[in-house]
């Protein structure tokens, strides 16, 4: 399994965890709620939801009544599924959650965990954010060290755009630092002191995940180029 059809497996086992969803529903959630699968289209979002009913993680259901289902077939039309997550497809997502390894600082994983943090326990929050940020320090210090030996070779629009990239990095170190203080408070990310999970809103248009070469902004994690 490729790392991103895992991400894409990690945020439909997620999204199904809220409500079952035909597969209209789904794949409107994930291009509007999260960002990061703007690009995914129903030839990759079908093959992904047939492997997790086959692995038991979900069930598919008849979305229509029976009178409905009977005139869609009449008609050559195939009746609506509805995809629900099974208790197995639940314990599955809860083991992905809790998983803290060096994929969950990654770009596109990092900013798919992030959407889930909702559901995410503290201490597990707390260390992929601490492992993110590792990762952006150690990309920033090559980053200054690759400027400092190459900076009398650019011109001035390529010195330009490193200085940029750099930025972009350095502005999302600060966001991590600010989010990690407020773990580390108790408070959630309105500013008041929580329970055991964040109160992440993901209601907008990209559900607090960045898009590709956006600018992070204090309740946005930044999405870097590596």
């Amino acid at each position: 399994m490729s790392r991103r059809s895992g991400i894409l497996e990690f945020a439909v086992l997620g999204l199904l965890r809220e409500s079952p969803m035909h597969g209209y529903e789904l794949r409107k959630r994930l291009n509007t709620s999260l960002g990061v699968f703007r690009a995914f289209s129903y030839g990759t979002l079908y093959p992904c939801l047939k492997t997790l009913v086959a692995n038991g993680w979900l069930i598919e259901e008849s979305g229509s009544s029976p009178d409905d289902a009977l005139a869609a077939t009449l008609a050559g039309r195939r009746a609506k599924i509805v995809y629900r997550l099974t208790a197995e497809g639940k314990e599955h997502f809860e083991e992905l959650l809790s998983q803290t390894g060096p994929d969950a600082y990654e770009d596109e994983h990092f900013a798919a965990r992030f959407a889930f943090f909702g559901q995410t326990s503290r201490d597990v929050r707390m260390r992929v954010l601490e492992g993110r940020r590792s990762r952006l320090e150690e990309r920033l210090e090559k980053m200054r060290a690759s400027l400092a030996r190459t900076r009398e070779r650019l011109d001035d629009y390529t010195l330009e755009l490193q200085r940029h990239g750099m930025e972009s990095v350095e502005r999302e170190v600060r966001w991590l630092n600010e989010l990690i203080e407020s773990e580390r408070a108790g408070r959630d990310l309105r500013g008041s002191v929580s329970g055991g999970t964040a109160q992440q809103d993901t209601s907008g248009a990209t559900g607090g995940l960045p898009r590709p070469g956006e600018t992070p902004r204090p309740d946005t994690p930044g999405d870097t180029a590596t």
